[in-house]
């Protein structure tokens, strides 16, 4: 909307605005982002990982039937522990342990 100097008149025309060089560039640059998608391309890793972390939401991460058991031998003083058997797998943690770190 402009004012008529002389008669103090509204005009209700616009007149179109020249644009540099710069503002047409960014606009086509506007319109082709506008256009454009982006995508993501998944590795078959990547998508074996999300498989694996989708299904392991569904699935408890305790043993409920061996934590069950396991309190009850305790309350029933039948909790046998294998020594032998805890230091053995000590060692071969340790064993497994050292190999990687070699």
């Amino acid at each position: 909307m402009t004012i008529q100097p002389l008669t103090h008149k509204i005009s209700n025309t616009v007149s179109p605005s020249k644009s540099t060089p710069k503002e047409k560039a960014a606009s086509t640059d506007i319109q082709a982002a506008k256009q454009s998608k982006d995508s993501v391309d998944m590795s078959a890793v990547a998508k074996e990982i999300t498989r694996a972390f989708e299904s392991s939401k569904s699935t408890s991460p305790i043993n409920e039937e061996r934590v069950k058991a396991v309190k009850e031998a305790l309350e029933n003083e039948t909790y046998t522990i294998d020594a032998e058997k805890i230091a053995g797998k000590m060692i071969q943690m340790e064993r497994d342990q050292h190999t990687d770190s070699s």
